[in-house]
């Protein structure tokens, strides 16, 4: 059995449920207890606070976890990193009263900065040469200025509209945060073997992200400009029709890419052009 701590709630909490749904990994979800079986597969998932998860992971309390990077870095846990899941995207960054005019980071020299991520604030300041005094929060860290009880603070930044909705604005990105899937480093071959099976699949949903696969009707004539604009994933599957002067093209196409690959198919006489989501590919 392969034990996996995960955040009790939040954004993080939420996409990661999804992933392991995803995974073919089932929670009875609706019991908030500590510790919950996965039906299936050799998997039990324990919900801690999220900078509980380092320290668990690196003691042996849990054999991996899934964290932010924020937290990871900050605990400086000897636990190592996986795999980087793309999810729970933010950054870390300091901000200050939006009416203070900025000219760099020597405006933070003799300040208080309010901030729940102390160790990668100090380390930053003093790569930088800058002495402030820090001020450890947890949580409501962007109230601090407004209250008097700091000039500027260090925390995470998402889209913004807190720093906003506070008077504040972000003057310094220092790290860039995203899921990260961390493991013991110690871990037995039966554990390992469960956990590369769980690779695979989150692999294999990572694969299909931004994808869509397409079928299409094409002049025959026109095929090799056509597979010159629609490749596959080594090359597209083409099947002959009944009208011999045509054929089924099916291939897998890049989000970010699709509109101007459709404009390039209907000019080159494609019809019938089916578009279907991917759940999971597996290369």
């Amino acid at each position: 059995m392969l034990r996996i701590a995960v955040q009790s709630k939040g954004r993080l909490y939420d996409e990661t449920m999804l992933l392991l749904e995803e995974a073919g990994i089932k929670l009875n979800r609706g019991k908030r207890i500590l510790l919950l079986s996965a039906k299936g597969f050799p998997v039990e998932v324990l919900f801690l606070r999220d900078d509980d998860i380092p320290q668990s992971v690196a003691n042996g309390v849990a054999d991996i976890g899934i964290v932010g990077e924020n937290e990871y870095v900050e605990k400086g846990q000897e636990a190592k990193l996986v795999k980087r899941l793309g999810f729970s995207k933010c950054r870390l960054s300091l901000a200050i009263p939006k009416e203070e005019e900025y000219q760099g980071v020597e405006w933070f020299e003799g300040k208080t900065i309010a901030t729940s991520y102390p160790e990668i604030l100090a380390s930053y300041l003093k790569e930088k040469g800058v002495n402030a005094d820090l001020h450890v929060i947890s949580g409501s860290v962007e109230i601090a200025p407004g209250i008097g009880l700091a000039d500027a603070i260090f925390d995470i930044v998402s889209s913004g509209s807190t720093l906003v909705s506070n008077q504040l604005k972000e003057v310094e990105v220092i790290m860039q945060s995203e899921a990260l899937l961390i493991a013991n480093n110690n871990l037995s071959a039966e554990k390992q073997e469960i956990l590369d099976e769980l690779l695979f699949r989150f692999e294999a949903i990572q694969e299909a992200e931004g994808k869509k696969y397409v079928l299409l009707n094409a002049p025959k004539d026109k095929m090799k400009e056509i597979v010159e604009v629609l490749p596959g994933m080594k090359s597209p599957t083409i099947t002959p029709l009944a009208d011999e002067n045509w054929v089924s093209v099916q291939s897998v196409i890049a989000e970010k890419q699709f509109w101007e690959i459709i404009g390039k198919l209907k000019s080159l006489g494609a019809q019938g052009i089916l578009v279907i989501p991917i759940e999971k590919m597996i290369l």
